[in-house]
């Protein structure tokens, strides 16, 4: 049976009190695609979540193809990005058209939701380059080994208006992965409903994926941030250039 991720309350609260991400990164990004002389064309938006950056992009004059596995997460997407076009599938197995430019914001190639090996991912990788045009961009972010500090498991807690939520992060340093298990609490009417979510994240290396899409064929760079926005520890980003 499929396990369902990001279901109507969490796609809810990610959207609400953790959207910051997108909004403080989308600046950055543009003048990314500026520098790089990408003004205009279609933009792929891998794990599109919400619509944030989808939205960002838009205004800013490009065409978007957002793609998410969650469909709760699309129906919010449609809703705030309306120019946008909008896909529910895998973002690793989905059809790539051609491109100026592949985002993928948020650790989302990290998560497990369609199991993929390091060998899938460098298929991807391949499919990527094939898709973008000359001088076009794959930009990405990534959860490193390390990313639990202190306690582990490590547990927290964030409510926001009519939200809660109860977050466990657990690493197997030996495995290199990480589970994220998840109790949420949304007010409906007047009462509070209950849902919960395991996510499981293979955490990656920075260099290690550079050099598989210089094998590929990219011009790569590892960066600490998109713009004024700076990543925590144990995430980092990727610039890759198709020549």
């Amino acid at each position: 049976m499929r396990v369902l991720h990001y279901q109507t309350d969490l796609a809810y609260v990610h959207d609400t009190g953790f959207g910051d991400f997108s909004r403080n990164a989308a600046p950055g990004l543009l003048e990314m695609l500026r520098r790089k002389g990408i003004h205009r064309g279609l933009v792929i938006d891998l794990g599109c979540g919400s619509g944030i950056w989808a939205r960002a992009l838009t205004q800013a004059g490009y065409e978007v193809l957002g793609i998410d596995i969650s469909s709760a997460m699309i129906q919010l997407a449609r809703r705030k990005a309306p120019l946008a076009k909008f896909k529910i599938a895998s973002l690793l197995r989905c059809k790539l058209p051609s491109c100026v430019a592949i985002t993928s914001l948020g650790e989302c190639l990290n998560y497990q939701f369609d199991r993929h090996t390091k060998i899938d991912l460098i298929t991807f990788f391949e499919r990527v380059y094939s898709a973008l045009q000359p001088g076009g961009v794959f930009i990405f972010d990534i959860a490193e080994p390390g990313y639990v500090h202190g306690t582990n498991p490590q547990r927290t807690y964030v409510e926001g208006k009519g939200w809660a939520i109860l977050l466990q992060k657990e690493e197997d340093r030996r495995q290199e992965t990480l589970m994220r298990t998840m109790t949420i609490f949304r007010k409906v009417g007047r009462l509070y409903r209950r849902s919960e979510e395991v996510h499981r994240v293979q955490l990656y290396r920075g260099n290690a994926l550079a050099k598989e899409l210089r094998k590929v064929g990219f011009i790569v760079k590892l960066i600490r941030g998109y713009g004024e926005l700076r990543f925590r520890k144990a995430v980092v980003g990727v610039l890759a250039v198709k020549p």
